[in-house]
């Protein structure tokens, strides 16, 4: 929760105008914990898990010949029930696992030094931040997925992501439970550098 009751309070404190960014935060999020900011997350992770592999999926449903030459296996099809099991998989997970995850991992984020209060970095300070980040989390997910693909972490593990082998957009988180809580590490490691 920000300590602050107005913008023009903040702005006093910061000594400057906020900017446009500043300003729609401070009206989201003034009056909300800072649990409750990092935990509404699990909102926009759902949202995205559902509707951004929903325009491939309308497409293969379509069965538009035109789309096929784009397909890495054009021949193979999932039907309808098959792409709606897969979904209701993921939701299992994602409200089993992910879920629970999020507010237990909320001690984890303060350690780190994460903050929801003003101002906010400057545009370059985000971009240097989130090139980091996204470099640290490919390259340990990289090394991770091919531990994964190993014996031991193939056999036990990993194989469950496997077994949806037409590539769809719900597929490609559809993974064994302790996959999904290992795959997590690396999201953490980017911030906490």
């Amino acid at each position: 929760m920000l300590p602050y009751a107005s913008v023009l309070e903040v702005e006093v404190a910061l000594g400057r105008n906020l900017t446009f960014a500043e300003t729609l935060w401070f009206n989201y999020s003034a009056a909300k914990s800072d649990y409750f900011l990092y935990c509404h997350n699990i909102l926009f992770l759902f949202l995205i898990f559902s509707l951004v592999p929903l325009p491939p999926v309308f497409l293969e449903l379509k069965r538009l010949s035109f789309f096929d030459s784009y397909k890495i296996q054009p021949k193979v099809r999932l039907s309808l029930d098959e792409m709606f099991r897969c979904y209701k998989d993921i939701m299992r997970m994602f409200f089993l696992v992910v879920g629970p995850l999020q507010p237990v991992s909320y001690p984890s984020i303060k350690i780190i030094g994460i903050r929801t209060g003003l101002p906010l970095s400057s545009g370059w300070e985000i971009l240097a931040q989130l090139l980091v980040y996204f470099l640290v989390e490919d390259y340990t997910n990289y090394w991770i997925h091919r531990f994964l693909h190993n014996g031991w972490g193939y056999e036990k593990i990993h194989c469950v992501h496997h077994e949806y082998a037409t590539p769809i957009g719900f597929a490609a988180p559809y993974a064994h439970w302790a996959e999904i809580l290992i795959l997590g590490i690396p999201s953490f490691l980017g911030p906490a550098m």
